[in-house]
């Protein structure tokens, strides 16, 4: 009889279209004031090393994410987004079980015919 096996799940959690206002830009009318900046995030996340049970302390929560993002929004002028998203990237890697990161922000008042952003993905290396 062969040994049964169990499925192995792919687990994402993911922060859609959220909009705040950063200090971001390296011209002079950029440092006047905060911009519109919205992040998406996608989490991906290792095996599940035991059941969640309903249970926040068996998941990823997140809110530290989110509440992560703000106060890194809130901590300094940042010149580029490039250096914003690898700041994000950095926390969502710092969180138990996040094994791969994907991060973009886009700044959609730069242009009045679209948006303009950064995107990076980075994966833990074990």
């Amino acid at each position: 009889m062969a040994a049964q096996t169990t499925p192995e799940m792919d687990r994402r959690i993911f922060i859609r279209d959220f909009r705040l206002k950063v200090s971001i830009g390296i011209h002079d009318f950029e440092k006047e004031g905060p911009q519109t900046v919205v992040v998406n995030v996608d989490l991906h996340l290792a095996p599940a090393e035991k059941v969640h049970r309903d249970r926040i302390a068996n998941v990823l929560n997140y809110d530290v994410v989110h509440d992560g993002i703000v106060a890194l929004a809130k901590s300094r002028h940042f010149n580029l987004q490039e250096t914003l998203v690898e700041a994000i990237l950095d926390l969502c890697l710092e969180q138990p079980g996040v094994i791969e990161a994907r991060v973009s922000t886009e700044k959609p008042d730069v242009y009045p015919d679209c948006r303009v952003g950064y995107e990076a993905r980075r994966r833990v290396s074990r």
